[in-house]
């Protein structure tokens, strides 16, 4: 009865924080150089310029993909959301270079977790742009995504906030 009167789990699965999965500057995807991610065609989301290059499990979760070159990676939560975190534009051409991989698909994942280190001043010597859009990629299951922009730590708070559709 208290539950239904002041909420319960269900009211609190409506929404997914995601906290920072690494420490620099949050921007709008809007000043990402890639049109992909500019125009929202990969998702909603936010973006980061990084300033330290070790990505991190914003949630618990499992890594549902992790591409070969260790340049992206998805994580699922627990109530179906997939968050893509591509770091950099154009690193795919780096096939790997700076990339080291700290898990593999199918792992499940703690909050805070090492993901993948990246060589930022490699990823810039290469000539490419280290800014790492962070969408949803199951942009089915979200209604809203909220940001908050400016500098960020990496686990210190959330950055975005994905509203859910209710379930019908």
């Amino acid at each position: 009865m208290l539950g239904k009167l002041f909420g319960n789990d269900k009211a609190k699965a409506k929404t997914v924080e995601i906290v920072a999965p690494l420490t620099g500057m949050l921007v709008s995807l809007t000043e990402v150089p890639d049109e992909a991610f500019s125009q929202g065609f990969m998702g909603p989301g936010a973006a980061i310029v990084p300033t330290s290059g070790v990505v991190m499990a914003p949630f618990d979760g499992k890594i549902g993909h992790l591409i070969d070159t260790g340049h992206a990676v998805v994580v699922e939560h627990g109530s179906g959301l997939e968050l893509l975190i591509h770091v950099g534009i154009n690193t795919v051409e780096m096939k790997g270079e700076g990339f080291k991989p700290l898990v593999k698909t199918g792992d499940s994942v703690k909050q805070g977790q090492p993901l993948i280190e990246v060589d930022l001043d490699r990823i810039r010597e290469a000539g490419y742009s280290a800014v790492t859009p962070i969408v949803v990629a199951s942009e089915d299951l979200a209604e809203g995504v909220d940001s908050v922009y400016g500098d960020t730590i990496a686990q210190a708070a959330a950055i975005m906030t994905v509203h859910l559709k209710s379930a019908k």
